[in-house]
């Protein structure tokens, strides 16, 4: 199969979509040949089958441009693919899925956010299949809609020895949907307990003059002079597994609706995780479940995870990274995907 897809970012170093380079990797595997049409291209090291088009977007912003070059990318390539893999963004659906239907090309969206709009309706009634990983996400209960693993790489994210069991990580975009300020406030609390950690949490904002990034720098300030929180910058995809290996603990707080990959990286990489996502109940114990609007609940699975002794941290972590690879493997989301297609691997 010769397939055709179309993604925001090939970059290496790009600390939030680092990770689809690796899903090209393995997709790679089973195709005859990739064409990748991204809006930014950046560093990358690919197989020989894979060639990449970008919109433009690493030198300069300018819709006008984008929709341009992804229509002429799609009509001069059309030849060279039979189907279509849109990653995470309906937009491109919209714009060339009446075009591709009519070239009678598959298409499958990949779509995980937990809110939708008429928009994502009419991007899903254009693709042949929707896919999804967390039961919350808009599209789940769409006629079209496919659940599907996370894609997490097993071999990367693996435990990497005995990591401190004190140290708390909290990695990802520096924003309120993620919920940074709710750690830190728990941080906070565990700090005035007299509760012993030290934590890292690595992320920038989306927008680097975003307000709240200062204020919650500001607000950090009297942990980080105690040592006992360290902030840094974000970093890349291919940087994270030794970051994770370092944490006992892996500290989340994204709702529910989509189902964050750095939990499954984090389970795969031998952290106890604590986290705000009700698609892990039943995988994580109850305790370590927390509601990301309250910083006491936030403390208190932070202190049981930290309660933890050393053996039963270990019967958790090889449960959960046994879960991670019977269910949310890269190897796993790459059969089913191709099988989308008729492709059997």
């Amino acid at each position: 199969m010769r397939l055709l897809i179309i993604t925001q970012a090939v970059d290496q170093s790009d600390p939030v979509l680092g990770f689809f380079h690796r899903w090209l990797e393995e997709f790679a595997k089973h195709c005859e040949h990739i064409h990748v049409v991204c809006l930014k291209e950046g560093r990358h090291d690919l197989p020989e089958n894979v060639s990449v088009h970008s919109l433009g977007k690493e030198s300069g912003r300018s819709r006008v441009k984008y929709i341009r070059r992804f229509y002429r990318h799609i009509i001069a390539l059309r030849g060279e693919y039979d189907a279509v893999f849109v990653h995470m963004n309906e937009e491109y659906v919209l714009l060339g899925g009446i075009s591709w239907r009519l070239w009678g090309k598959r298409i499958v969206l990949w779509r995980n956010h937990k809110k939708g709009s008429l928009f994502t309706r009419l991007a899903a009634l254009l693709a042949h299949t929707v896919c999804y990983t967390s039961p919350q996400a808009f599209v789940a209960g769409f006629r079209n809609a496919v659940q599907m693993p996370i894609g997490i790489d097993t071999g990367l994210f693996r435990p990497a020895g005995e990591a401190d069991p004190l140290a708390l990580l909290f990695l990802g975009r520096l924003d309120p949907v993620k919920n940074p300020d709710m750690f830190l406030a728990a941080l906070q609390r565990l700090k005035r307990e007299g509760t012993e950690f030290h934590a890292d949490v690595y992320g920038d904002p989306t927008d680097p003059q975003a307000p709240h990034a200062a204020a919650f720098r500001k607000e950090a300030a009297p942990l980080v002079a105690a040592r006992a929180l360290a902030l840094h910058s974000g970093v890349s995809n291919d940087e994270t597994p030794a970051i994770y290996g370092r944490h006992a603990i892996y500290v989340n707080l994204t709702p529910s609706g989509s189902f964050d990959k750095t939990i499954g990286e984090g389970m795969a990489s031998g952290c106890v995780v604590v986290a705000a996502n009700d698609a892990l109940r039943g995988i994580v114990p109850d305790e370590l479940l927390v509601d990301p609007r309250s910083a006491d609940s936030v403390a208190n699975g932070i202190k049981a995870a930290l309660a933890m002794s050393a053996p039963m941290r270990s019967v958790l972590t090889e449960r959960l990274r046994g879960y991670v690879l019977k269910n949310h493997s890269l190897t796993l989301l790459s059969a089913r995907l191709m099988k989308l297609y008729g492709n059997r691997v």
